[in-house]
C-alpha cells in the first residue's frame, strides 16, 4: 500500500506541474526557451539538449541567497548534500548517488570547464566541491542529471554540477554591492569589467563575508557560536583575442576561509547502548538538557582552540584557435592547491570526571576532559594538495553540418604538498597536546591517536562524442571514453595509549611494544590497527592500486515539431576506487562502481496567449559494486581461534566506504515554467526517487580484528539521502509601474522534501528509537521550507537596486544531518539546519 501511494503522489504532483508549471532559477525577464547552457561542452539551447538540467542565472541565485552547496541543493530537486562537516564542507548527491567520506565524487564539480581541485583528508571531506567564495559574478549554475562520464570523465555517476563564471566583455562596466542581515552579517561584492585595448578585455572581482555563527555556544570554553561565516573571495580573468582566429582566456581565484568551525549537536543518548557503562551517556544527557535550556540552535563545546581554516587557488588557462569554418582546436590546462585545517570536538560534548573514576591518580572529580576531539597534525594540515590538469580537445563538423563531433585527452595529477591527518585525544585533560601535555582519564582508553598520510591521485582519458542529423527530426548521439586512474598512498598510524597516572607538567614518552596483543598495557605505544603489515616503531604502510573502465553513452532525439524534443538515452558511468588507510585492512582498497542508465524525456516549449515551457524525465539506474559507508568501532569482544579472550585495543572509530553489492534506482523528474499573465512567473519542479539496495556482499570481520562493523546495509533498504519526493514552487511578479520607478518584482520560494534516511542504523536496530527515548537516529522527518525576496531594480530609474531576503521564513527547526552513533556509541548527534536568516542588499551598477 505504502509503495501504491508513493506512485500515486508521484503521478499526480507530475499531472499537476502539466497543467500549472520553470526549469526552475529563470530570471524574470527571460524565457527558459533561450536560455544557452554548455552541458555537452558546447553552446545550446536549454531546450534542445537531451539532458535534465537545472538551470540558475546570478540574479535568482542572489535573491535566493545561494552562497554555498548547501543553499544550491535547498532549490534544485534530486540533489542533496551532505552536511555532517558543516556548510564548508558539504558533498553533492544527485538521484540517489553519495559521495561518502573518502571516496571520490558521485557528481562531479566543474569550474570554469575544469574539476574542483582535489582536497583529500583523513576522515574530513575537503575540495570537490562548491565551497565559500564560488557562487558570486557567475553567468549561471547547470545541475546535469544522470552519468556525464563521456565528455566530463569518471566521477559523474550522479551527474555534474556547472558554474559557469561571467566572461570579461568589451564593455567598461561593473557593480559594488553591499549587504547586511540578522546574525551580523556583512557581505561586500565588486566586479570591474574593463576593454584594455581592441582585443584584450579584463575583469575583476572581489567577495568578502562575514556571519556570526548561528549555533551559540553554552559552555563558555572556545568561540561563543559555530557554523559562522568569514572568507573573502578573489578573482581575475583576462580574454585576448591573439588573433581573430585565436582566443586565450585565463581565469584565476583565490579564496580563503578563516571560522570557528561546526560542531554536530548532541540530541540523544541511550544508556543501554554505552560501551563505557554509562559513562557516555548520563553525562549527554546532562548536554542535552543544558542545551534544550538555551534554544535549539544551541551547541556543547569542550575545545578552546577550536576553528577551520580553508584555503586555495587556481589558474585555468582555455586556449581555442578557430581552424577554419569546420573545425576547432581547443587546450584548456589548470593548476591549483587546496589545503585546509581543522580544530573540533568530534561529538559536540563537555565531560567530567565521575565519582566513580577508574584507577589511582584519575584527575579529581568534576574535572573537564575531552571524550573525542581532532586536531590537525602539529607541523601539518588536514589536506593539503596541489592538482594539475591538461585537456585537449577537437571540436568541429561535416557533412554539411549535419555532424558535430567533440574529441580529446584528459590528463589531471594530484599530488600532496605534505603531510595531512590528525592527532585526536580521546578520554584526556590535556593543557598541550601536540605535545602529549595530557592526564589520563581512564587507563587503557585514554589515547591520542595520530593519524598521517600522503595521497597521489593520476587520472588520464581518451574520449569521442558525435551527434548526426539522420533527418531535419532525427539525431543520433553516441560517445566512448577509456579511463585510467592510480592512487598511492602512504600511511602511518600510531596510538599513544595512556597509563593509570602521568603528571600534566611533563609530556608523556610511551615505550613502544611490538606484541599486537599488549594495547591495553600502561604507557604503551602501539600501530594503531594492529596490523602485521605495518612496520612498528614507525608503523607507516605504503599501498597504490590502478584502475580503468569505459564509459559511454547512446542516444536518439526525434523533434516532431520545433517546440517539442522527444530523447532516449543509455549511459554507463564509472565512478574510481581509492584507497582510505584508516579503517581495518580488508576494506583499505574499495574497487571502483559502475551505472548503468535508461532514461526517456521529453521537452517542449510553447509561445502564445501562454508562454512557458515544460520538461519531464524519467530514469533506471542499475548500480553495481556500490561504495556504502560503514561505520568501525572498537571490538570490546576480542577472542582468538580458540575462542580464548583477548584484550581490547584502544583504537579509534572510523567509518570508510566498502563495495556492498548492488542497488537500483528509479525515478521522475518534472520542471515547468508558466507566464501566465504580464509580470507573473510561476515555476515548479518535482523529484520522485525510488531507491533499493538489491544485493549485499558478506562483510564482516574477524572476531580477533580491533574493530567491529557497526550498522552494516541490508538488502531490501533504500538509499541515504534520498527522499521520494523532492518539490520547489516559485513565484514571481513584477508591478506595473512606470519605468521611471523602477522595476519592482515580488518573489516566493517553497521547498518541499519527504522524509528520508540518514544512515542505516535504525534500519538494523529499530529498538534505538525506544532507548534514545523516542529519537529517531537513522531518519530525518519531512521538511517544509518558504523563502521570500523583494526586489527594486533600477530605483527611480537610477543605478542603484535594492534588494530585501528572507530564508526559513517560518523559522522551522530542523536536522540535516544525523550520525548514527547511537548504536554504537550510546550517544547521538546531528547538524541543525539554518534558522530564519534575512538581510537587505543594496547595489550600484556602473557602466554600459
Amino acid at each position: 500500500m505504502m509503495r501504491k501511494s508513493s506512485i500515486k503522489l508521484s503521478l499526480a504532483v507530475t499531472t499537476a506541474l502539466c497543467s500549472v508549471s520553470p526549469a526552475i532559477a529563470q530570471d524574470a525577464g527571460i524565457n527558459s526557451s533561450d536560455i544557452v547552457v554548455t552541458a555537452r561542452r558546447i553552446e545550446e539551447r536549454l531546450q534542445d539538449v537531451p539532458i535534465s538540467i537545472t538551470v540558475f542565472n546570478q540574479e535568482e541565485l542572489a535573491n535566493r541567497n545561494v552562497t554555498n552547496a548547501q543553499d544550491l541543493a535547498a532549490y534544485t530537486p534530486s540533489l542533496s548534500v551532505t552536511t555532517g562537516f558543516g556548510s564548508e564542507n558539504t558533498t553533492f548527491a544527485l538521484r540517489g548517488f553519495v559521495q561518502e567520506t573518502g571516496t571520490a565524487p558521485s557528481v562531479g564539480v566543474y569550474f570554469a570547464d575544469v574539476v574542483a581541485p582535489r582536497g583529500p583528508s583523513q576522515g574530513f571531506p575537503a575540495g570537490d566541491g562548491a565551497g565559500p567564495g564560488m557562487f558570486f559574478d557567475l553567468q549561471n549554475v547547470q545541475v546535469l542529471k544522470g552519468p556525464q562520464g563521456t565528455l566530463f570523465g569518471r566521477n559523474t555517476t550522479g551527474g555534474a554540477v556547472l558554474l559557469v563564471p561571467q566572461k570579461p566583455t568589451d564593455n567598461l562596466e561593473g557593480y559594488i554591492e553591499g549587504s547586511i542581515g540578522n546574525y551580523d552579517m556583512h557581505r561586500i561584492q565588486a566586479v570591474v569589467n574593463a576593454p584594455l585595448s581592441d582585443n584584450i578585455r579584463l575583469r575583476l572581482g572581489a567577495d568578502w563575508q562575514e556571519r556570526d555563527g548561528f549555533m551559540e555556544n553554552v559552555t563558555g570554553i572556545g568561540p561563543d557560536d559555530f557554523d559562522d561565516i568569514n572568507y573573502i573571495a578573489l578573482r581575475g580573468s583576462l580574454v585576448v583575442d591573439v588573433t581573430p582566429d585565436i582566443e586565450n582566456y585565463t581565469i584565476a581565484s583565490f579564496v580563503d576561509s578563516d571560522n570557528n568551525g561546526h560542531i554536530a549537536k548532541v540530541v540523544a543518548a541511550a544508556p543501554s547502548r554505552d560501551p563505557f557503562g554509562g559513562l557516555l551517556a548520563f553525562q549527554a544527557l546532562g548536554n542535552i538538557a543544558r542545551q534544550d535550556a538555551n534554544g535549539f540552535h544551541s551547541v556543547t563545546n569542550d575545545m578552546p582552540d577550536a576553528y577551520q581554516k580553508m584555503r586555495s587557488w587556481q589558474v585555468i588557462n582555455n586556449t581555442r584557435w578557430q581552424v577554419n569554418d569546420n573545425l576547432a582546436v581547443r587546450n584548456i590546462v589548470s593548476y591549483a592547491q587546496l589545503w585546509t585545517k581543522t580544530h573540533t570536538p568530534l561529538f559536540g560534548t563537555q565531560f567530567f570526571v565521575p565519582a566513580d573514576a577508574f584507577g589511582p591518580g584519575v584527575p579529581a572529580v568534576a574535572t573537564p576532559f575531552n571524550f573525542a576531539v581532532i586536531r590537525h597534525l602539529p607541523d601539518g594540515h588536514s589536506s593539503n594538495q596541489a592538482t594539475f590538469t591538461e585537456e585537449f580537445r577537437l571540436e568541429g563538423n561535416s557533412a554539411d553540418g549535419r555532424l558535430i563531433y567533440q574529441t580529446g585527452a584528459y590528463y589531471e595529477n594530484s599530488t600532496p604538498r605534505g603531510l595531512i591527518g590528525s592527532q585526536s585525544t580521546t578520554f584526556l585533560q590535556c593543557s598541550d597536546p601536540d605535545n602529549f601535555v595530557c592526564t589520563s582519564v581512564i587507563p587503557g582508553a585514554s589515547a591520542i591517536n595520530y593519524t598521517a598520510a600522503k595521497n597521489k591521485f593520476r587520472s588520464t582519458g581518451l574520449y569521442a562524442q558525435a551527434t548526426y542529423e539522420l533527418t531535419d527530426q532525427f539525431k543520433v548521439t553516441g560517445g566512448f571514453r577509456y579511463t585510467w586512474d592510480k592512487v598511492r598512498s602512504f600511511s602511518q598510524r600510531i596510538t599513544y595509549v595512556f597509563p593509570a597516572f602521568v603528571p600534566d607538567a611533563s609530556p608523556f614518552l610511551p615505550v613502544v611494544s611490538l606484541d599486537p596483543n599488549d594495547g591495553t598495557t600502561a604507557g604503551v605505544t602501539h600501530c594503531t590497527d594492529q596490523l602485521p603489515v605495518r612496520m612498528a616503531p614507525d608503523c607507516t604502510l605504503t599501498e597504490s592500486k590502478s584502475f580503468s573502465a569505459p564509459t559511454w553513452v547512446l542516444g536518439l532525439d526525434y523533434k516532431p515539431t520545433e517546440q517539442i524534443l522527444l530523447y532516449g538515452k543509455y549511459t554507463r558511468g564509472y565512478r574510481t576506487g581509492s584507497i582510505k588507510s584508516d579503517v581495518p585492512i580488508e576494506f583499505h582498497i574499495f574497487e571502483p562502481e559502475k551505472v548503468d542508465t535508461f532514461e526517456l524525456g521529453m521537452k517542449t516549449s510553447f509561445d502564445g496567449a501562454l508562454r512557458g515551457t515544460f520538461n519531464i524525465s524519467g530514469f533506471y539506474n542499475d548500480f553495481q559494486n556500490q561504495q556504502i559507508q560503514l561505520g568501525f568501532t572498537q571490538n570490546f569482544n576480542r577472542q582468538d581461534s580458540q575462542g580464548n579472550p583477548l584484550p581490547p585495543v584502544s583504537v579509534p572509530g572510523n567509518a570508510g566506504p566498502v563495495n556492498v553489492g548492488k542497488s537500483r534506482i528509479w525515478g521522475i523528474e518534472a520542471d515547468t515554467q508558466l507566464h501566465l499573465f504580464e509580470g507573473f512567473i510561476l515555476s515548479a519542479a518535482y523529484t520522485y526517487l525510488n531507491t533499493k539496495v538489491k544485493a549485499v556482499e558478506n562483510v564482516t570481520l574477524g572476531p580477533d580484528n580491533v574493530y567491529v562493523v557497526s550498522a552494516p546495509v541490508a538488502a531490501g533498504d533504500p538509499l541515504i539521502l534520498s527522499p521520494k519526493h523532492k518539490m520547489t514552487i516559485s513565484a514571481n511578479y513584477t508591478l506595473p509601474l512606470d519605468e521611471s520607478i523602477g522595476d519592482v518584482s515580488i518573489g516566493a520560494t517553497l521547498t518541499h522534501r519527504s522524509s528520508q534516511y540518514a544512515n542505516y542504523s535504525t534500519l538494523r536496530n529499530p529498538s534505538i528509537v525506544q532507548d534514545t527515548g523516542g529519537f529517531n537516529t537513522g531518519r530525518m522527518p519531512k521538511l517544509t521550507l518558504l523563502n521570500l525576496n523583494l526586489n527594486w531594480d533600477s530605483v527611480a530609474g537610477g543605478p542603484f537596486d535594492l534588494a530585501v531576503f528572507a530564508t526559513n521564513v517560518t523559522d522551522k527547526k530542523y536536522f540535516t544531518a544525523i550520525n548514527g552513533l547511537a548504536s554504537g556509541l550510546g550517544i547521538e548527534t546531528a547538524t541543525a539546519g539554518e534558522p530564519r536568516m534575512f538581510g537587505v542588499r543594496v547595489k550600484f551598477n556602473f557602466g554600459q
